[in-house]
């Protein structure tokens, strides 16, 4: 089953009206703002994310958007950064879906619009201030290559039930290749 991220493929994605952007030099991508997620500063997240927002209640991080760029080695479509990608999600993880998506982005970039979505349910493991270990958590990621071939993938991880399907598929329809 394909399915389609908003818009005609010319211009960006629809981004939820609350929402906020996160901008890369591959992609941009929509995050619920509303919902208390934040930003983070370049120099306080990992080396390996482009961007990140988080949600935090209590001190805890209850969700994440982070994107990858040029993650894996060897990579030239869709189906490579799905696999490179759904490697990382764990042992812990439970794989619930596997699907491919086309997202916005240019006209003439056809290999950089189409990816693969996966969604899947893990527990938390309770360390570096994320839920006790055990909570369960659900997270879907979007793996492509952008329009100079770079891999990416794009990861909304939170508290199991705190992020609706619609909301999750508005998250996979707010993605921008460049």
């Amino acid at each position: 089953m394909l399915l389609s991220g908003c818009g005609d493929g010319g211009g960006a994605a629809d981004v939820p009206d609350g929402w906020g952007t996160l901008e890369t030099r591959s992609l941009n991508v929509g995050y619920p703002k509303d919902e208390g997620y934040a930003e983070q500063a370049a120099a306080e997240r990992a080396k390996s994310n482009a961007a990140v927002a988080l949600q935090e209640k209590d001190g805890i991080r209850t969700g994440m958007v982070s994107v990858q760029l040029d993650f894996a080695t060897g990579v030239h479509d869709a189906a490579g950064a799905a696999a490179a990608a759904g490697a990382g999600i764990g042992l812990n993880s439970t794989r619930k879906a596997t699907e491919d998506v086309r997202l916005v982005g240019p006209e003439d970039a056809r290999e950089a619009r189409e990816a693969r979505r996966i969604d899947y349910d893990f527990t938390a493991d309770g360390q570096e201030g994320t839920p006790t270990r055990g909570t369960p958590m659900t997270g879907v990621l979007v793996a492509g290559v952008d329009t100079e071939g770079v891999p990416f993938v794009v990861r909304l991880n939170a508290v199991k039930d705190a992020v609706d399907a619609e909301d999750l598929d508005a998250f996979v329809a707010s993605i921008t290749v460049k």
